[in-house]
């Protein structure tokens, strides 16, 4: 018994300790649905806000469904080890996904409150990374051979030609078109939803920025 106790006693204080070497900020989980573009954008971006105390992951299978699967069993496991997640945040793309919105749907049944939130885009992330060149709410469709993702692709490359899956640097070779994408992000979205659609928009936008809100933060 005094085996136990003392055993106890040593994981509460490594937990202690770890909480009061925590940044001053939310502890954030992203995880997102593309194994390297999307992870690979975000990890830059975290290094980029000096964000000791967010996480990023991918690798979780392609589906929304996954993603959020993926990312409960994280904030659960953080949990029990008593250094829950502030936030979690889901990255994923409609594209042709059957489990798109029951994904969205679980996740705003999902408690705490407040902690979970979907981060979408319509079609897929390519279209956050569109709007840095131009501004555009015209709806995508598949044509031909050509996915309707494989259009928001086609249609970036023409304004980004050296731009591939899984690209390094993709953020830190943006980041001078990032407020502007931000502004055309949050129009789109607008417009998306006073036409009563969702074809195209993003919340990347809203991820970006409230990441950026807790570089800020650190600052003070």
């Amino acid at each position: 018994m005094g085996t136990d106790n003392l055993f106890h006693e040593r994981k509460a204080k490594k937990l202690a300790r770890q909480k009061a070497n925590r940044k001053p900020y939310d502890k954030v989980l992203i995880v997102c649905e593309g194994e390297k573009t999307e992870p690979n954008y975000f990890k830059e971006l975290k290094d980029y806000c000096k964000l000791d105390s967010a996480t990023i992951t991918g690798d979780c299978g392609s589906s929304p469904m996954n993603v959020v699967d993926y990312a409960w069993n994280i904030y659960c496991e953080a949990e029990k080890a008593g250094d829950a997640f502030d936030r979690v945040f889901c990255v994923f793309d409609k594209d042709t996904h059957g489990d798109y919105q029951a994904a969205i749907d679980k996740l705003m049944r999902m408690r705490p409150r407040k902690v979970f939130e979907a981060i979408t885009s319509v079609p897929c992330f390519e279209y956050w990374l569109l709007l840095h060149f131009d501004y555009t709410d015209r709806p995508f469709h598949a044509t031909g051979k050509n996915s309707i993702a494989g259009m928001v692709l086609q249609e970036l490359k023409q304004k980004w030609p050296e731009y591939e899956k899984a690209i390094h640097g993709a953020f830190e070779q943006r980041l001078g078109q990032l407020e502007y994408a931000k502004t055309n992000a949050a129009r789109a979205l607008t417009a998306a939803k006073a036409n009563g659609t969702d074809n195209p928009c993003t919340q990347i936008h809203e991820l970006v920025d409230y990441l950026q809100n807790l570089k800020n933060k650190l600052k003070k």
